[in-house]
């Protein structure tokens, strides 16, 4: 059974501006079903498309299944099927031989960053970069399937 142990971060934006990075790459991504136990999302890069079944979380653990699917199909399935959507500028950092993903959204989302990264067990130890603002693991506000729903831009401070 494939599983995804995962943590969330949120960045310090003004830390994180002074990070040197490398490119970041579009990412599109929407939601074919969005339900509290499980998601099913279609995401299109910048070459690429995948299909992923996740699970309900328990801690920073779920089910997950990812598949390639061909780029053109990713775009039919997003733009013919999807119920919600949302993209991001994603940059890929390696950092203590652990790699970290951070998203800066688009859109009605614009404004947050959330890092994040995956780890072989729960319990694992983590170094946390500077720029990391705070842990947002488990806040269902804050995930990807959410954040279509209730974009940052309309959250009350």
């Amino acid at each position: 059974m494939p599983l995804e142990i995962e943590r969330k971060f949120l960045v310090h934006q003004s830390k994180w501006q002074q990070v040197p990075k490398p490119a970041g790459e579009l990412f599109r991504q929407g939601y074919l079903l969005t339900d509290p136990t499980k998601t099913i999302r279609v995401r299109q890069t910048p070459e690429k498309g995948f299909l992923t079944i996740k699970g309900i979380s328990v801690g920073a653990a779920r089910k997950e299944f990812e598949y390639e699917i061909p780029f053109a199909e990713a775009k039919e399935l997003l733009d013919d099927f999807s119920v919600a959507e949302l993209s991001k500028i994603r940059y890929t950092i390696l950092l203590e031989g652990k790699v970290w993903e951070i998203d800066s959204f688009l859109g009605q989302n614009e404004g947050l960053i959330i890092a994040e990264i995956e780890l072989e067990s729960e319990d694992e130890t983590v170094v946390l970069p500077d720029w990391i603002a705070r842990e947002v693991t488990g806040e269902e506000r804050y995930y990807n399937s959410n954040l279509t729903m209730q974009p940052f831009k309309t959250w009350k401070s």
